[in-house]
């Protein structure tokens, strides 16, 4: 089953993962470092918690943020909180958010979302988005999870998007993407021949999303830097 109903079945998996990994975590090492330049942990979690109510305005038809000095300043406000306000603000914010997006059916979910940096979708395309942030950023967290535990379907789905994301990007050169099954994407620079980058989807998501350097992919030079997320 594909969709955005399949897709909120599997954000629910996801954030009860998450919520269950940061249980045990204590003041201290939410005010740790995360795998996020100047991030700590309490940033990752903040930011979680304010991107599942943007997502909630953006259902609403409101801008998904304020501003962008609005949206650090909630991140770095609540940062500092203990963990146990953390755990609670992480658990009613994605409640909040999969009530909304529960309530959405049929043409609903095909009407126009507005999101950061010009970025359009469809409502549809929210609850993988909210996926997204729930699975990468439980890696950032740096609390055992990496790339490897990334489920199989969610990895499969993030290789074609992202390809999809960086398609005639200016600050990557022309790539083939060729998974180990024959799965291949093109992407990047739109000129020029492509230079084959091959691997596991995981190990392709891991560099795509800037989760690893690159390792287990085999590409016949050095690889360049994908653009952030």
């Amino acid at each position: 089953m594909t969709g955005p109903e399949a897709d909120l079945a599997a954000l629910k998996d996801a954030t009860e993962r998450l919520l269950a990994a940061v249980e045990p975590l204590d003041d201290d090492a939410v005010a740790a470092p995360s795998r996020l330049p100047d991030w700590t942990r309490g940033h990752v979690l903040a930011h979680l918690a304010r991107n599942a109510d943007a997502l909630v305005d953006v259902i609403h038809g409101r801008p998904m943020y304020p501003s962008e000095e609005s949206r650090n300043a909630d991140i770095e406000r609540g940062a500092r909180r203990p963990a146990a306000l953390h755990r609670a603000d992480l658990r009613e914010s994605a409640a909040r958010f999969a009530e909304t997006a529960a309530g959405l059916s049929g043409p609903a979910w095909q009407r126009t979302a507005a999101l950061r940096n010009g970025v359009v979708d469809t409502l549809a395309g929210l609850p993988f988005r909210r996926l997204t942030e729930i699975e990468l950023h439980h890696i950032d967290l740096d609390i055992g999870r990496t790339v490897a535990d990334l489920p199989g379907t969610f990895v499969d789905r993030s290789v074609e998007q992202l390809a999809r994301r960086f398609a005639g990007h200016p600050a990557l050169p022309p790539l083939e993407l060729r998974a180990e099954d024959g799965r291949h994407w093109r992407t990047g620079a739109a000129e020029g021949e492509p230079r084959v980058v091959a691997g596991t989807p995981a190990a392709l998501v891991g560099w795509l999303t800037g989760r690893t350097s690159g390792s287990g992919l085999t590409s016949g030079g050095p690889l360049p830097q994908p653009p952030p997320l």
